[in-house]
């Protein structure tokens, strides 16, 4: 007998893939805008107003970005933070500071005062382009406590010892803080600047450039800052339109903050690859995203699991139209508006992180399910997958289960002040930390995080399964399985549960509903129930692993024996 198989997936080379264009973000951009000039690129509803740019808009609204940093001094690779909700100002400034041969710095604006602090620090950026207010956050206040002389020194002129290469800080809406500049006037800056100018700076962008900044949402540990290239990041915004199967109509609403890279290439590939629209919303709230998609006649939703049971129970469910949807996965629960009609199927057999620019692997709306067999799909072009083992980093056998392994094109640049040597192996793979296998039709099956897996019993369970079932229990809002060390077991079985408003749910009814699906050894030896007060979230509404082991763990030992 033969030696079996390694778990290595290659894909067809890059060469060979069809439906790409310009590798750089001002190339992809430039060629929608071309291509679809007339058509509505974006539509934001903002105090009473609507906004609308068409492509031919957009290009120049990007431009007029570029213009301003130009006049303001930006050199090649300088980082510009941009620290915004989903706007048209966000889009312009993302692709503005790449045509102007700039690094665009994403930021959560669900940010802390003191991780913006941190977001700050590690970052370097030269210049800081902001919305002022987001929900209940002054940030030109928030700027100002993290480095009190912005309240007093011009704009342009900041001289920060605890921020040494920040210069210029620009707010949409304005700010307290004499520093920090109104928006118009910091395009005002551009106005005498050539446009040959900036058409030279964009030419000079490689591929191989650093195309954006974007940091992980640090569910385990401090945010990391992952630099992606103009390759990897425009690789992807060209194939999510195939992932997805969108066409010119495409109209997608989302809420999703494009701060977070998942959001940022699902929102844009999706919608714009194609040439249709973005419909806008800062912040999520149901009943007005139902008003928008009505309003809009969005065909696209996008959402977090968590949300799709928000838009049902909002108050005005009942008396919107969302006839226009299509691409929507009636097993969603906006399946059930009586107005929905759709058919689409979500590409959810997917695997990626930001280190990847999202999608490594994947199957693509419409793929039957057989073929897709729960697995998380196929290596994109130019991509490699391995399964190693976590200790010796040795290729295992095929079908053994190990640790997941990637390369491709659209791999990062590196980690902010991580060496690559400390990030890569030897072979120049990326290991993710995640487990999984591989199987003979070159398919990749995602088991969720290594350091994870609870280990019960003799058994090992994976809290991904637990959870994607009890998601489905009416009445939960978020969930998180978690390992708590037990002297028999080894590890307990453990739910963290929170509901939605006016809900009532009991720790039996939950485990009730498990067991339909699931075998004895995974249900929940305990379901504790928590409000999101109570507990750490992340900015895309992650529960934070360490956070729920602890407060699971001090609930028990309150609980009389």
């Amino acid at each position: 007998m033969g030696e079996r198989p390694l778990s290595l997936l290659k894909a067809p080379p890059l060469e060979d893939e069809d439906g790409l264009g310009a590798l750089t973000l001002g190339g992809w951009l430039q060629e929608l805008c071309q291509q679809f000039a007339d058509r509505e690129a974006l539509v934001f509803h903002e105090d009473g107003a609507r906004t609308s740019w068409t492509y031919a808009e957009l290009w120049e609204r990007a431009n007029e970005v570029a213009r301003s940093l130009h006049a303001l001094g930006i050199g090649k690779g300088e980082r510009v933070g941009v620290l915004m909700t989903n706007r048209p100002e966000f889009i312009s400034t993302v692709f503005g500071t790449a045509l102007a041969g700039g690094v665009a710095c994403t930021f959560s604006t669900f940010s802390t005062e003191a991780e913006l602090e941190y977001l700050l620090e590690l970052s370097g950026c030269t210049f800081m382009l902001l919305e002022r207010r987001v929900l209940k956050k002054d940030f030109s206040g928030v700027l100002t406590g993290i480095e009190p002389l912005l309240a007093n020194c011009q704009p342009g002129q900041i001289e920060s010892a605890k921020l040494p290469f920040l210069r210029h800080v620009v707010a949409v809406g304005g700010g307290d803080a004499k520093a920090i500049e109104e928006w118009d006037a910091f395009l005002r800056h551009g106005d005498n600047v050539a446009q040959t100018l900036v058409d030279a700076r964009a030419a000079t962008v490689t591929p191989a450039d650093p195309g954006a900044l974007f940091f992980s949402s640090g569910t385990t540990a401090k945010p990391k800052g992952i630099i992606n290239s103009h390759r990897g990041m425009a690789l992807q915004l060209w194939r999510y339109r195939k992932f997805v199967r969108t066409e010119a109509d495409c109209r997608a609403w989302s809420a999703n903050g494009f701060f977070w890279s998942g959001s940022f290439v699902q929102g844009l590939g999706s919608a714009m690859t194609p040439g249709g629209a973005l419909v806008l919303q800062k912040t999520f709230d149901p009943g007005e995203a139902l008003e928008l998609m009505d309003r809009e006649q969005a065909t696209m939703a996008i959402a977090w699991p968590h949300q799709w049971p928000q838009l049902v129970a909002a108050p005005n469910w009942a008396d919107v139209d969302l006839s226009a949807l299509k691409y929507v996965d009636p097993k969603f629960p906006i399946g059930e508006h009586p107005t929905a009609t759709f058919s689409w199927q979500e590409p959810s057999a997917t695997y990626g992180a930001t280190e990847t620019f999202t999608v490594s692997t994947t199957f693509p709306s419409g793929t039957p399910e057989d073929e897709i067999a729960g697995s998380s799909g196929k290596p994109q072009p130019g991509g490699f997958v391995k399964i190693i083992d976590p200790l010796s980093g040795e290729t295992v056998p095929l079908g053994e289960r190990g640790e997941i392994a990637v390369k491709g094109p659209t791999l990062m640049l590196g980690y902010v002040g991580i060496p690559l040597s400390d990030t890569l192996d030897d072979e120049g793979y990326f290991r993710s930390g995640d487990g999984g296998y591989v199987d003979a039709e070159g398919r990749l099956f995602w088991e969720g995080r290594l350091n994870d897996i609870i280990k019960t019993g003799g058994a090992n369970v994976s809290p991904l399964e637990i959870d994607e079932t009890i998601r489905k229990c009416p009445g939960v809002k978020l969930c998180q399985t978690v390992g708590i060390p037990h002297d028999t077991l080894g590890e307990l079985v453990v739910t963290a549960v929170v509901t939605h408003s006016g809900e009532t749910l009991t720790e039996e009814s939950v485990r009730a509903f498990t067991k339909q699906t699931l075998a004895s050894y995974k249900v929940p030896r305990r379901v504790l129930f928590f409000t999101e007060d109570e507990l750490e979230l992340t900015g895309s509404n992650k529960l934070k692993t360490s956070d729920i082991k602890e407060r699971a763990i001090k609930r028990l030992e309150l609980e009389p024996a």
